[in-house]
């Protein structure tokens, strides 16, 4: 079921994109989960491990701390049969794969296919199972309630972080380093706006997606989350609940702002729902699952409107909002809404929680911005001028994804 959660995010990318990109960013979709998911056979597991693997372990303060993985590359000397590491192998695979998926949707109308699957191998190799090692394979960050009894350490069960905000965060990575688009910000500073050019690939993609996360989350929660099997019927309700609640409460702040509501954001509404789920979905009972989808529901609209119009920040997909900054509000919900915080105390366990969003937002986000900003110094990661106006279909594929139609406009002309 994950890989639909792949399909989903390719549609909805595609469809709040340029008519004269469509085909591009199908094709660049298809590309990166092919490039995250080889580099990570190759030497993402390598770094990231299972608990109780090879690892380089440091002694700090009398205590050890678990800080990468040593295992071997191509998967040498690992069974691939039912077992668990095998599971979470095949489990990381469309993890990583998702995970990439995500900055395409920043870097929509723009960015060049060579440069996204070598900004994916960069993801894939290294920032994605560094930060997953930390979370989910013994790392230092699951040790800080042994280590300190801080809570039960930092707790992710179905990768809101590992997968949603490391995304999230190399999507805002993406924006800074390639900028906005043509015609979006007037000399003025004054933001336009460039609607999506299919809402209903978008909606349908929002469908696929929900499919993919009742997998993600429930697959998550077992192998990371030490949930019984039982407890998929708990994360699927909850799964649903999160997304239904973000999505209404999303169609509630559109229609309040602007008259009506407003389907490309409610569309990220849902999408910011399933996010939001992902980090406790287990451990939540029902009400507090619509609790944190309302939540998530109502930021997303503010948090793009904050980005677009007073940051300037072009994110064509609202992907920034949706996984970094929904995700961030997911892992709160853990400390604060979930059976997790009552059992190891709140107060512990907000400061795992935030140890984990500062190694995230102090770590991780400068890493990421580092690597793809070294990569845009030897090998340009924007397309030309000409390109943009003649759409990436053209440019780079030589055919467009709709021949039949007109896609070019005089407003982009005049850009």
């Amino acid at each position: 079921m994950v890989p639909m959660a792949c399909v989903g995010l390719a549609l909805v990318n595609t469809g709040l994109g340029r008519a004269r990109s469509a085909a591009h960013a199908m094709l660049s979709s298809l590309c990166v989960c092919s490039v995250a998911a080889i580099v990570y056979v190759i030497i993402g597991f390598s770094f990231q491990g299972t608990p109780g693997g090879q690892a380089h372990v440091f002694a700090i303060g009398g205590k050890t701390w678990n800080w990468i993985a040593a295992e071997p590359f191509f998967l040498r000397r690992l069974r691939l049969d039912f077992s668990p590491v095998s599971l979470i192998v095949l489990l990381q695979i469309f993890s990583v794969g998702l995970a990439s998926l995500i900055p395409l949707s920043s870097g929509a109308d723009r960015w060049r296919l060579g440069a996204t699957c070598v900004s994916t191998a960069l993801l894939a190799g290294l920032t994605y199972p560094l930060f997953a090692h930390w979370v989910w394979g013994g790392g230092w960050l699951a040790q800080l309630g042994a280590n300190y009894g801080v809570g039960s350490g930092f707790v992710d069960g179905g990768g809101c972080s590992t997968i949603q905000v490391v995304g999230g965060l190399t999507a805002l990575s993406i924006t800074w380093i390639l900028g906005p688009r043509p015609g979006k910000y007037t000399p003025e500073g004054t933001s336009a706006a460039i609607p999506g050019h299919n809402v209903v690939l978008v909606l349908l993609g929002c469908l696929f997606a929900w499919i993919g996360w009742l997998g993600l989350n429930s697959s998550g929660a077992i192998l990371f989350g030490g949930a019984e099997p039982s407890r998929v019927i708990l994360v699927a309700v909850n799964t649903t609940l999160s997304a239904a609640a973000s999505a209404l409460m999303a169609a509630a702040v559109t229609r309040i702002r602007f008259g009506g509501p407003d389907a490309s954001l409610v569309a990220n509404g849902w999408l910011a729902g399933l996010v939001a789920s992902s980090a406790g979905a287990s451990f939540l009972k029902p009400a507090a699952g619509i609790l944190v989808g309302a939540v998530a529901g109502a930021l997303v609209p503010f948090a793009i409107d904050l980005l677009e119009s007073r940051l300037g920040v072009d994110d064509p997909g609202g992907a920034i909002s949706v996984h970094a900054i929904g995700g961030l509000w997911g892992l709160c919900a853990v400390a604060s809404l979930s059976e997790v915080g009552a059992q190891s105390g709140s107060r512990g366990q907000w400061l795992a929680q935030l140890v984990g969003m500062a190694t995230l937002l102090g770590f991780v986000l400068p890493l990421t911005y580092g690597l793809n900003w070294l990569l845009n110094r030897v090998y340009r990661q924007r397309v030309d001028v000409e390109g943009e106006w003649r759409g990436m279909d053209l440019q780079e594929l030589g055919a467009g994804a709709y021949p039949e139609f007109v896609v070019h406009s005089d407003d982009f002309i005049q850009g």
